[in-house]
């Protein structure tokens, strides 16, 4: 074997050490929102600062909504785009004319218009893993899509389709005991314009004005926007637009009110999956009124991040009456949004920890976390104040987040509802899973998380092999397990100092497995078998797979450990502690298969 060397290191590591983290929304700007918030710490695991969600969830959910707040910014300075329709408009001058994936007199309201242009986003290759989408704007800008943490995908459509049809959208957060409410009227705490942002509409420029033949033979731009990214780790790079181009650059191409892209850099930021999960923005469904551009959320904690997965195909399968469902998802770090197979959703949406039955480790119920399939309520205006209220249409599939046993019951219902597999099929979707988390590791080998995710579709794998093969979990590691899931095993998240490292690096994951492979052929060569060495820390450190990039020369590539999250665990562990592995041993894997099911 060939040892690794700096010029054979992938091109893709890059060392994400969030050493002295400060938010940085932009390239200094004042009162642009940076440190806005000053009593709100970083978030670890996000890595930004993440306000908390409205007090109130879980409480008072009705169709009406909670008061926002007053309607009288309307073309004031801190306005980010006017409002011009109503979001159940049908038979308006506006809603009548032709639109980005609608004819004309279509008789959609402007929410099935939303659906209907998230439906009509093609697939496409993902640049690095994957399949992705196509951004259509209405403009006719095809771009890529963007690099988003999961949560973000969901917040970044709904924005931008408000944003370019003139709709009226905010979401609502809390901080220092005061509600803050980012939508088309700018950031306004409680019934006031919040002073550390941006006067969007003094402040940036709109040309709206221009007309689709006129932006597209001279698209303007705004420096300012170009220059703008997410957070300090500056994993929002969106590489097919070339290098150094964030999510800013990205915003300058398909809005000609470039505000929107300023507001978007802000509310991107500040709010995460539990905004989602808040009764104030979005409303919990009934199983079967699900379509596309709904938001399904796995939530299993009350405070810090989740899963956010946005509905991207629903079809109906007459022979059976059963739908077929496909999701999307950005991640953290940052990536295109992965277009995941029906098979694959499925898993999802049966999930207990999408609202489903049962508790956390805190005892905490599942259906209280806010998990489960959601929709966007709409904003309007009630008695002179914001709303965000449940739309007509949607009132009989609308489920109060009181009725308990109505929000757990979706998983289940969801296992009936969403068409079932074959075990080919199936095995497909595993595998594609556990590929997602080995990718992951690769360019974050400490990652605890991902670890435990892929082991958790193992466990899945093993139980589906031996039903539908009689395969032993042997013959099943045999067939479909490497070398790196060994060296990267499940470790004990509580026990392990690892687990707290999310500034690993793939030029890392490169030396650990080149140093496994070197003893593997070592040990072939004597006809024998070593055991892979696990990357986790000994003796308060990682001196093995340091000591192995020192004598390649490339121990200025190798990234001390540092606590990048909340762990307590600092203070007591030297040594990481191994999860209680279900896998058969690297050195005990039987002989291989002779026979099986056609194409295994």
């Amino acid at each position: 074997m060939q040892k690794i060397s700096k010029g054979s290191l992938r091109p893709r590591w890059v060392n994400l050490a969030f050493a002295s983290v400060v938010l940085v929304l932009g390239c200094g700007d004042p009162n642009d929102g940076t440190n806005a918030f000053s009593s709100t710490p970083l978030d670890p695991e996000y890595g930004k600062q993440v306000l908390d969600a409205p007090p109130n969830l879980g409480k008072e959910d009705n169709a009406t909504g909670i008061k926002g707040p007053e309607a009288v910014f309307a073309g004031g300075p801190s306005e980010v785009w006017p409002v011009e329709n109503d979001w159940e408009d049908r038979d308006t001058v506006r809603a009548r004319e032709a639109g980005i994936a609608w004819p004309e007199n279509s008789g959609l309201d402007w929410n099935e218009k939303y659906t209907a242009w998230i439906d009509s986003l093609q697939k496409i290759e993902g640049v690095n893993f994957g399949e992705t989408f196509e951004l259509v704007t209405p403009q006719g800008v095809r771009l890529p899509a963007p690099s988003l943490e999961c949560a973000e995908t969901s917040v970044f459509l709904r924005v931008s389709f408000a944003a370019w049809y003139n709709l009226p959208f905010y979401i609502s957060a809390w901080d220092g005991g005061q509600n803050i409410h980012f939508g088309h009227f700018g950031v306004v705490r409680d019934n006031t314009p919040h002073s550390s942002f941006p006067s969007f509409r003094n402040r940036y420029p709109d040309y709206s004005h221009m007309s689709i033949a006129e932006a597209q033979a001279n698209w303007p731009s705004d420096p300012k926007l170009v220059k703008r990214f997410l957070t300090a780790s500056k994993d929002d790079e969106n590489t097919f637009l070339g290098e150094g181009a964030y999510s800013g650059a990205y915003f300058d191409r398909i809005f000609l009110n470039k505000r929107v892209g300023h507001f978007l850099v802000i509310v991107l930021t500040y709010t995460g999956s539990i905004h989602l999960a808040s009764t104030d923005n979005t409303f919990n469904l009934k199983a079967d009124a699900v379509r596309v551009g709904d938001t399904l959320l796995k939530r299993w904690q009350r405070k810090g991040i989740g899963h956010t997965m946005v509905v991207k195909r629903v079809d109906l399968l007459v022979d059976s009456n059963q739908l077929d469902v496909e999701l999307m998802s950005g991640s953290m770090p940052r990536r295109q949004p992965r277009w995941e197979t029906a098979a694959s959703s499925k898993y999802a949406f049966t999930d207990k920890k999408c609202g489903g039955e049962g508790e956390n480790a805190e005892g905490d119920r599942y259906a209280t976390l806010g998990g489960g399939i959601k929709r966007w309520r709409l904003a309007r205006v009630v008695n002179g104040r914001w709303r965000n209220v449940v739309g007509d249409s949607d009132k009989p599939s609308f489920i109060p987040f009181t009725n308990q046993s109505a929000i757990s019951e979706r998983p289940g219902l969801y296992g009936q509802l969403l068409a079932d597999q074959n075990t080919e099929q199936k095995v497909i979707t595993l595998m594609n899973m556990i590929e997602t988390k080995r990718e992951h590791l690769r360019n974050y080998p400490a990652s605890c998380s991902a670890r435990i995710a892929r082991e958790a579709a193992f466990d899945e794998l093993y139980v589906l092999t031996e039903e539908a093969w009689t395969w032993t979990k042997e013959q099943t590691d045999l067939k479909y397990r490497k070398l790196e899931d060994y060296v990267f095993a499940e470790l004990d998240y509580a026990q392990s100092r690892t687990c707290c490292w999310n500034s690993s690096t793939a030029a890392m994951y490169d030396i650990a497995m080149s140093l496994n492979e070197e003893r593997q052929e070592a040990a072939q060569t004597e006809e024998s078998c070593a055991e892979p060495v696990v990357f986790m820390m000994r003796d308060g450190g990682y001196g093995v797979f340091a000591s192995y990039a020192e004598s390649l020369a490339l121990d200025d590539v190798w990234v001390p450990w540092s606590a990048d999250e909340s762990c307590p665990q600092e203070h007591e562990v030297l040594t990481d502690t191994e999860a209680e592995h279900r896998w058969t041993p690297w050195c005990e894997l039987p002989p291989p298969v002779e026979s099986g099911p056609p194409g295994h």
